[in-house]
């Protein structure tokens, strides 16, 4: 493959205007095609692979795979033999050396422990390119002419409100190719306190905003009570889903089109929204299976108990017929946009959010990400979960790796979300070290926060 972004671009726009036949056998022929490299250079695909037909197109045939079973044979998943977790840990351990190429070739993100696990992943510059391409034909698809020339006119200022200071695929990923754009980006930490943020985007004003959904949120209620004062173009929700009437709160309140992604760090360009609020699914580049608890196959129209996902694009560390653990509902006929992409809605991704009273007898909300990323790059630590059991009481509950140092790693939680609620002006509010482990919820998901009710 041509691993130049610009050649996937038009491959891409390509197979969208041939069909969906044609998209499906693109999908065929890359899933062949990994599938081959990866039994032939992971001795843990080769193992798994045993007995399988030659050439698969068919992603059934496999069988499945998901985060624990990868994590617990890192070394031997990887397709590149001088890949260990050993050498890989310092790169989400050491803030010195987030976003830094790993092997010189590899981008290094984490993941929430949602479903248990805590993964590490690698991206290699294949997965970069379907990743900027992607991300191109989507811009394309929701900005018209006239939105085009209103961000050309404004500069092309691109604001990013996202996580700092950990390595996490929406991060990673949207920086990398926006770093290049210099004076025309610009990051702020989502850590800041809501005042700070404001007041950046007020100066700054951006034509293009990406952030979290619950970020979004906070900042369109801004917007509404006059203190946030910007124009944008477009405004882009990531990492977490919104309920669909939230999306158009968003849209009215900054007079703009509000686009939504459903991704994942496994796959960071699984699916894009259209105007009917659909999630289309990238399925040249992407095999996404909705299926039933016993990974049975779920119709059209059904939701289903999880979702197996193939990545086409990651060779480094490939996920084949991964179980993502999300719950979906695949449209059964075409959608009314007109496009050919498999379309489906995703139950269980609308974050929660947090109130607190503040120090000065106010309120404050803040987004669940917040807590996770403080607490997710500290080393020790498997899974975390914030209960708020009071107004200003947070009970936390940990699940440590194996040989970690209890004492050490409560100390760090402690002072880490003791210095992100200072930071807020929260400092009447107590946390609380929890003897059990995180529980899972109802869905088989481990929430990270648990609002109080």
């Amino acid at each position: 493959m041509n691993e130049n972004i610009f050649w996937v671009w038009r491959d891409v726009r390509r197979a969208r205007k041939q069909g969906l036949d044609a998209i499906k056998q693109r999908q065929h022929e890359r899933l062949a095609d990994i599938v081959s490299f990866t039994r032939v250079n992971s001795p843990y695909y080769r193992e798994l692979y045993q007995g399988l037909p030659e050439r698969v197109t068919d992603p059934t045939l496999l069988p499945v795979t998901n985060k624990k079973k990868l994590m617990s044979r890192f070394d031997d998943w990887s397709t590149d033999r001088e890949i260990t977790l050993e050498k890989v840990r310092p790169y989400i351990e050491n803030p010195n050396l987030f976003g830094k190429e790993f092997l010189g070739k590899y981008l290094v993100i984490t993941t929430s422990g949602t479903t248990g696990t805590h993964g590490l992943f690698l991206v290699d510059r294949r997965s970069l390119s379907v990743i900027g391409s992607l991300f191109l034909s989507m811009t394309s698809d929701w900005l018209n002419p006239h939105d085009v020339r209103s961000f050309i006119r404004s500069g092309g200022r691109i604001g990013l409100v996202l996580a700092s200071g950990t390595p996490t695929a929406t991060g990673v990923s949207i920086t990398h190719f926006a770093s290049r754009l210099g004076k025309s980006l610009r990051a702020l930490s989502v850590r800041a306190p809501l005042p700070e943020l404001v007041a950046g985007l007020n100066e700054f004003q951006p034509a293009f905003v990406i952030s979290y959904g619950t970020v979004m949120k906070l900042l369109a209620n801004e917007q509404e009570a006059g203190r946030l004062r910007i124009k944008p173009v477009m405004a882009l929700v990531t990492a977490e889903g919104l309920a669909l009437d939230e999306y158009d709160h968003i849209a009215e309140v900054f007079n703009t089109k509000v686009g939504n992604l459903y991704a994942s760090s496994e796959c960071p360009f699984m699916s894009y929204c259209c105007e009917q609020k659909w999630l289309h699914v990238n399925a040249d580049w992407v095999v996404l299976e909705p299926v039933d608890a016993d990974y049975q196959p779920t119709p059209p129209g059904e939701q289903s108990h999880t979702v197996l996902i193939s990545n086409l694009a990651n060779r480094v560390q490939p996920f084949l017929r991964y179980d993502l653990g999300d719950s979906i509902l695949q449209r059964p006929d075409p959608c009314p946009c007109g496009n050919p992409l498999p379309a489906i809605r995703v139950q269980g991704r609308a974050a929660d959010m947090l109130t607190f009273p503040t120090d000065d007898g106010e309120q404050t909300t803040l987004p669940p990400l917040l807590f996770g990323t403080s607490v997710y790059h500290i080393p020790g630590i498997e899974q975390f979960q914030i209960m708020q059991t009071a107004p200003t009481n947070l009970r936390v509950r940990l699940r440590l790796e194996a040989g970690a140092d209890p004492e050490c790693v409560w100390q760090s939680v402690h002072n880490n979300v003791t210095r992100l609620l200072s930071d807020h002006k929260l400092t009447r509010v107590r946390l609380e070290r929890a003897e059990e482990l995180p529980e899972q919820s109802a869905g088989g998901k481990y929430r990270e926060v648990i609002p109080l009710r």
